[in-house]
């Protein structure tokens, strides 16, 4: 057939590669002369890989990465092999990653806070306010009661520094009175953590608290509020001024502490609470309730309604021990 259509025809007919045919019938000639050697012939024998391990893994060098364990030999009059040849002797052991010792830090430990009653744990916080353009902000500083969850004192700066918070602090306590909290709780911000907030707060015998980094149930007391402030009807997504922020706030802040009924706190105001006027105010409405009750009780079926307790004690962290021996239903650990 090839002789008489030809071969690039035969090829298209019996469904066969033309190169393939010209390969079975011209096959490459084998290759003359020696063959490759198996082991290169620079390459470093079996004596000299376990010297430059044993260099390697020495007291001296086992900290150390390759690149300068090659330097220090290289300066002292040694040369072993390249750094690529140590790198490749560590990767086959699998010892290429950090060969440094690296510092080991203990875990923060857990902030663990309990009240049973006012000016015992105060919970302050720095949260952003939005202001007239992108990239302009305003701080706002606020400190609260974990108890009472009266909001003490609160501010507003354009900038964030542990002397603005030492002031901060010092004006809080002369707003309430000049009475001071057994401790003062805050994250783990500079100006938190600053020496003069650390100064202040060892000056005045009152015990500084920190939450865990990158825990933000730590401080749910100061997060809970600003979700209040933020979530409310009439806050502004931006203020046009650090005036206007001011004027917004104090006008918040009047209402969250004297009329807004806190749900972690029966049903309270926070300034009812902290002043100690949320007994009498419970007292009343037990009264009421029975009132109620004598008059009209088939509306209760029977049962004679109680308004809710307000919290024995309250927790930043409650602890295990106090969650298992304490079944009180006058507890409380929400924010």
């Amino acid at each position: 057939m090839e002789t008489a259509v030809g071969t690039t025809k035969a090829c298209e007919v019996l469904g066969k590669a033309r190169a393939s045919l010209y390969r079975q019938r011209n096959p490459k000639p084998r290759r003359q002369g020696p063959r490759r050697p198996f082991h290169h012939p620079a390459e470093l024998s079996e004596e000299e890989r376990a010297q430059v391990l044993a260099v390697l893994d020495s007291s001296r060098f086992a900290d150390k990465s390759a690149g300068q364990v090659w330097a220090i030999l290289l300066d002292e009059g040694t040369y072993l092999c390249s750094q690529a040849t140590m790198y490749r002797l560590l990767r086959e052991r699998g010892q290429s990653g950090e060969r440094r010792a690296q510092a080991t830090h203990p875990a923060k430990k857990k902030p663990e806070l309990e009240a049973d009653g006012p000016n015992q744990v105060w919970s302050w916080d720095i949260t952003k306010l939005k202001g007239p353009a992108r990239g302009v902000h305003y701080l706002l500083y606020v400190i609260l009661d974990i108890f009472s969850r009266k909001v003490i004192w609160w501010e507003i700066w354009p900038t964030e520094n542990g002397t603005l918070a030492k002031e901060f602090i010092e004006r809080a306590i002369e707003r309430n009175g000049g009475i001071a909290p057994d401790a003062i709780h805050a994250d783990r911000g500079t100006s938190m953590t600053s020496n003069t907030v650390t100064g202040l707060l060892a000056q005045l015998g009152i015990d500084q608290s920190h939450s865990r980094p990158r825990v933000s149930n730590d401080n749910p007391y100061s997060e809970a509020q600003f979700k209040t402030l933020k979530y409310c009807p009439a806050f502004p997504g931006r203020f046009g001024s650090i005036e206007d922020a001011r004027i917004f706030c104090e006008q918040f802040f009047d209402y969250y502490n004297n009329e807004h009924r806190h749900s972690g706190i029966a049903m309270h105001t926070p300034a009812s609470v902290h002043d100690g006027t949320a007994v009498k105010i419970h007292a009343q409405r037990v009264a009421t309730l029975n009132a109620a009750f004598l008059a009209r009780p088939e509306r209760f079926r029977g049962r004679r309604p109680n308004p809710p307790s307000l919290p024995a004690r309250v927790w930043i962290n409650r602890p295990p021990t106090t969650l298992q021996s304490d079944a009180s239903p006058q507890t409380t650990q929400v924010a």
